[in-house]
């Protein structure tokens, strides 16, 4: 037996040419493209079953959607700072906590008005999955919002 390794004589391997992507669409202008191929068939099957009242309005409606989203497609988003979007995170980090705050409110609503014969340790062993939920939405906007607040002077500066 031998057990001495053998060569093999390596060919080169020829360079292999990839396809290239088409030029690449900015993700807005698909947005608006995909809408719109999703939207306008969908209007011109409705369109003739509905009244002639609703039909005006649905074709009214999709007549701005065309005009809103034509508008969102010219926005260049690399144009777009850190700093701009600054108050939309604020603003997604209050709704966070204030949507968590009101569902554990809607839920404690519930069981004390349906399940009053509950105990309280109960009604958490029963519904702790809603809780946890509400709880986390309201832990990730605080996040958020520390996130915003504990960014330093400098770096505001640095956007302006």
């Amino acid at each position: 037996m031998d057990f001495e390794p053998q060569t093999t004589a390596q060919t080169t391997s020829q360079k292999v040419e990839f396809a290239q992507p088409p030029a690449s669409r900015k993700p807005l202008e698909l947005l608006r493209d995909t809408e719109a191929l999703l939207r306008r068939p969908t209007v011109a099957a409705i369109v003739p079953i509905l009244s002639p009242k609703v039909a005006k309005r649905v074709e009214a409606a999709s007549s701005i959607a065309d005009d809103s989203l034509q508008d969102l497609a010219e926005i260049d988003l690399e144009k777009i700072s850190d700093w701009e979007l600054r108050p939309a995170r604020i603003q997604v980090g209050l709704s966070f906590v204030g949507f968590g705050a009101l569902m554990i409110v809607v839920l404690l609503l519930y069981l004390n008005t349906l399940h009053p014969e509950l105990s309280t340790v109960q009604q958490i062993r029963k519904y702790w999955y809603q809780y946890v939920w509400f709880v986390c939405l309201g832990v990730a906007g605080m996040f958020m919002l520390g996130r915003e607040a504990m960014r330093s002077a400098q770096e505001q500066q640095k956007f302006r």
